[in-house]
């Protein structure tokens, strides 16, 4: 599939922004991270500001954006939809969340299960995030039973850098933030090689066999593309990458995203408060810059069973 920077930038700032909601939701009601209204305020608003970003950027990636809002009327039947309506439903109650903490100071009662709610509504729409590409059928590396857990994993450890980034000008030494941030890093980095191998080990289910309903009468082979010209199916569905590429990306991936960081904030974790706040900042850079490049290659290394009809003996 080609990957669109839209639809990169939407995945994955977006991701660490809902995460970031969820910690903020879940860890301020259970008096885990500092009460300070002003520490509120830096992290609803960085979280706020990503998850707003990606969504925006989700925009630009339809064709007649202007009519985006009946997407979400279909949410009885699409996880597109579905995602859509907990996004925008999660900011209601972070809304009420941040009034009580921010103006009041108040994280309990009926304002703290406000950040409950907003943690769990973060959680489900990055839970439809990945659900979208899990549930097509058609795209086997999509379809795979990593796919949902993966972008939940990435989405929580980047929510956990940012958290341990942000948290770290309000406490001194925040041992429990990095120590959780270290393990959300290398759980997220075990998922990912969990499917990289499923997708690479998998065995196909389409071929052109399959896809004509002619394997009973012999080897079936393509005569002839359906058209000479490039088009939309090409362009969008029959993107390429070479192998040594993607072996290549794999390994910047590992580096950039898990390896860099989780070296990061293991330096963070025992440094001096200075050090370990740009310790951790190196730590989200990386990540970044990581997280981009993974979910490009997810885009990248996706091949659509329509492929079979351009000459692609299996997908």
């Amino acid at each position: 599939m080609h990957p669109t920077f839209s639809i990169v930038a939407f995945t994955t700032a977006a991701g660490a922004g809902f995460a970031l909601l969820f910690l903020a939701g879940i860890g301020e009601p259970l008096a885990l991270l500092p009460p300070s209204p002003w520490f509120g305020a830096a992290a609803l608003g960085t979280a706020t500001l990503f998850a707003a970003a990606g969504l925006a950027a989700s925009a630009f990636h339809l064709g007649r954006p202007e009519r985006a809002w009946r997407a979400f009327s279909q949410w009885r039947s699409s996880w597109l939809s579905r995602e859509g309506v907990l996004a925008v439903l999660t900011f209601v109650p972070a809304f009420v969340f941040a009034i009580g903490w921010l103006m009041f100071g108040a994280v309990s009662g009926g304002f703290g299960f406000c950040g409950v709610l907003t943690a769990i509504l973060a959680a489900g729409t990055v839970y439809c995030t990945g659900m979208i590409y899990a549930s097509l059928k058609p795209i086997r590396q999509w379809h795979d039973r990593w796919t949902v857990p993966n972008y939940l994993l990435l989405a929580l450890a980047s929510g956990f850098l940012l958290l341990d980034f942000v948290i770290r000008f309000w406490r001194l030494s925040p041992t429990g933030t990095a120590s959780l941030t270290f393990v959300a890093i290398i759980v997220a980095w075990g998922a990912k090689e969990a499917y990289w191998r499923s997708i690479d080990g998998g065995r196909s289910s389409s071929t052109v066999a399959s896809a004509t309903a002619l394997g009973s009468r012999g080897r079936v082979r393509l005569l002839e593309p359906p058209h000479t010209q490039d088009n939309y199916l090409l362009q969008e569905m029959g993107y390429r990458i070479a192998r040594k590429h993607r072996s290549r990306l794999r390994w910047v991936t590992r580096a950039a995203l898990f390896a860099l960081p989780a070296a990061a904030t293991l330096l963070a974790l025992f440094a001096a408060r200075l050090t370990g706040e740009i310790a951790a900042g190196i730590a989200v850079l990386f990540a970044a810059l990581g997280l981009i490049i993974e979910r490009w290659l997810f885009f990248a290394e996706a091949q659509h069973t329509v492929m079979l009809y351009y000459g692609e003996e299996a997908v």
